[in-house]
């Protein structure tokens, strides 16, 4: 493989699909199985804030069970910080990512909101690499 070869080295995941959010509702994203894959990153997109004082906070948690029992990841097991992973009102059509390093099968990140009375834009997926290459294309 081409060491300029990126498609045959991740696997994407949805996270959020794109959603116009109106209010302060947090966005829970797809839990992402960690299993096969030796890294693992949260790229998220934002398109336009409406609303001229709202932002964002991001959460990323983590868990042994597929369904329950999530935490908060300490910063310690995090690349880059959620805070420096969430918007504000004039970060229009910008984009952010954040990535997990700890050692729990599966893994979430929840996006909420902040004085939003109006809509902003949002979608994330999973940036996975697989732990043997090629990656799928389309993932499975």
């Amino acid at each position: 493989m081409s060491l300029r070869d990126l498609a045959n080295n991740i696997d994407l995941k949805r996270a959020l699909s794109p959603v116009s959010v109106a209010d302060n509702t947090a966005q829970v994203s797809q839990v992402l199985d960690t299993r096969d894959y030796g890294a693992v990153m949260l790229a998220v997109a934002i398109g336009s804030f409406a609303d001229a004082d709202a932002t964002t906070t991001v959460l990323i948690e983590e868990s042994d069970a597929s369904g329950s029992g999530y935490a908060a990841v300490d910063d310690a097991y995090l690349n880059g910080t959620e805070v420096l992973a969430a918007f504000q009102f004039d970060d229009d059509n910008e984009c952010r990512k954040i990535g997990y390093t700890g050692n729990k099968r599966y893994i979430r990140a929840t996006i909420t909101p902040v004085n939003n009375a109006s809509a902003v834009l949002m979608s994330a997926i999973w940036v996975c690499a697989p732990l043997r290459s090629p990656a799928a294309n389309p993932p499975a």
